[in-house]
């Protein structure tokens, strides 16, 4: 019989109880539980319907519309109860060191249909391509320990935006208006900003660190970062900067603009890299990985982005090219601008850089073990909605693994956890649903068979301090 540990079972009822204040209505906190907890459990489908099956299979119907009430219509604010998650998780990922990063990025959805609100032809990082599909940006706290999203936002382009047919159909609020990526982001920094969360650089890929406008205004909110660019970002080689104001003549109004001549041009990032010399490359190592230490050859160079300084009266502050060219590469593969400080070794800005991959762990684990990507509605609301309680039941994941030691034996009770009806199949399924995966537990000599359908709420949990991820076994026995 499957069954929870004492620990797990009240760290659960404790968590959500402190998550029930910010929802509204009490008799929310009952369809609030049951979600969360179909979350937990390795259902293959986590849309309402299998998550209704599998909390309350004597009584599917009623319990499908409540939860179908509760995520596409209950008027409970998204903002609120992520906010009550990361009050709660962030103390608990912090004893394992202070908030170092914020980490911005985006996820795809790859969706058939047009309906869904936000569907679009664009690039889908899920599929490597530009497909139809939604795309939500999300910005997460880290440190070398865990790292939780704290803000999520769907991306609505324009042609959404400007649709009013579109908009009434999805229930697009009427304060939505069309933002880029980087826009959004900005907005949720200053959000973070303004509600006291401990501060740390911030790490972005190319599709952010690329955007002159959303670099400035990181700095004007006096943040550090480490962002990727493009291999063709325009910089002046070290030392070198643009020309200043012509000297004025005397005559009509005297000029303020930086210049450039011939003979004095700026340079690509990747240019510049090409022409280092072999002494400015090192190899650098910056965590353990599944099967070996994690490792390339890099170089970090201080100078000036060039970037339409032309327009500028002032060059741009010197910041940190960093540059990965594995040796068995032909050209270099990434570069990042940082404004870290000048006395900043290569390995703590690799380390720093490299700490982005947390948020492809957060997302891996929502996706494949939470079911981010499995509701079905069309609204705004209800997509915000689902994304939140998915990112409330990964938070009471990450909250009690860094709660209970690994090592951990603990005494089980036997609540046992309903299963799905039998017969029971979700719409569009080809099969009967079953458990995402056969048997987590790392020991299964002493382990029950899984039975599709009788399953203990259970999640692969990250590695700490690697790729590779600890079964959620080692606090839920099976």
């Amino acid at each position: 019989m499957d069954t929870w540990t004492d620990e797990s079972e009240a760290a659960f009822d404790g968590y959500v109880e402190a998550l029930v204040g910010v929802i509204g209505h009490a008799d929310r906190a009952e369809p609030l539980k049951d979600y969360c907890l179909g979350l937990l459990m390795p259902v293959e489908r986590k849309s309402v319907e299998p998550l209704a099956a599998v909390i309350a299979p004597s009584r599917v119907a009623a319990k499908h519309q409540s939860l179908l009430h509760f995520v596409g219509q209950a008027p409970w604010s998204d903002e609120a109860l992520m906010g009550r998650v990361r009050d709660w998780v962030l103390p608990r990922i912090e004893q394992r060191g202070a908030i170092c990063a914020w980490i911005i990025d985006d996820t795809g959805f790859p969706k058939k249909g047009k309906h869904s609100v936000g569907v679009a032809r664009q690039y889908c990082g899920q599929l490597g391509k530009q497909d139809n599909c939604q795309v939500a940006v999300s910005l997460s706290v880290a440190n070398d320990a865990a790292s939780l999203p704290i803000a999520w936002r769907l991306y609505l382009p324009q042609v959404w935006a400007d649709d009013p047919e579109r908009r009434r159909k999805a229930k697009i609020p009427d304060d939505v208006t069309f933002k880029t990526k980087p826009q959004i982001a900005l907005e949720q920094i200053r959000a973070a900003q303004a509600q006291g969360v401990a501060p740390g650089v911030i790490l972005a890929d190319a599709g952010y660190g690329a955007d002159g406008g959303f670099r400035a205004g990181l700095t004007q909110l006096a943040l550090t970062y480490v962002v990727g660019v493009q291999p063709t970002l325009s910089v002046w080689r070290p030392g070198e900067g643009p020309l200043p104001p012509k000297p004025w003549s005397g005559k009509g109004r005297p000029t303020s603009r930086l210049r450039r001549d011939a003979d004095h041009q700026p340079v690509s990032a990747k240019t510049l890299a090409e022409t280092l010399a072999a002494e400015a490359w090192h190899n650098v190592a910056w965590r353990e990985g599944t099967n070996a230490e994690l490792s390339s050859r890099f170089a970090a160079v201080r100078l000036r982005p060039a970037s339409r300084d032309f327009n500028l009266s002032e060059a741009h502050e010197q910041e940190w090219l960093l540059i990965e060219w594995p040796e068995d590469e032909s050209a270099p593969t990434k570069y990042w601008l940082s404004t870290l400080p000048p006395d900043t070794s290569i390995t703590q800005l690799v380390d720093t850089a490299k700490l982005r991959w947390r948020i492809e762990r957060d997302y891996q684990e929502l996706k494949q073990e939470l079911g981010l990507g499995h509701y079905e509605g069309r609204s705004w609301r209800g997509f915000h909605h689902h994304a939140s309680l998915c990112i409330a039941a990964y938070g009471f994941l990450i909250s009690l693994r860094e709660s209970i030691p690994p090592s951990a034996q603990p005494q089980t009770r036997g609540r046992q956890v309903s299963g799905l009806p039998d017969g029971y199949r979700p719409r569009g399924s080809a099969g009967p649903a079953r458990a995402t995966r056969p048997n987590l537990n790392p020991h299964p000599a002493t382990t029950p068979e899984r039975r599709p359908g009788n399953a203990a709420p259970t999640m692969s949990m990250l590695h700490k301090g690697g790729e590779q991820a600890q079964p959620a076994s080692q606090f839920m026995t099976q």
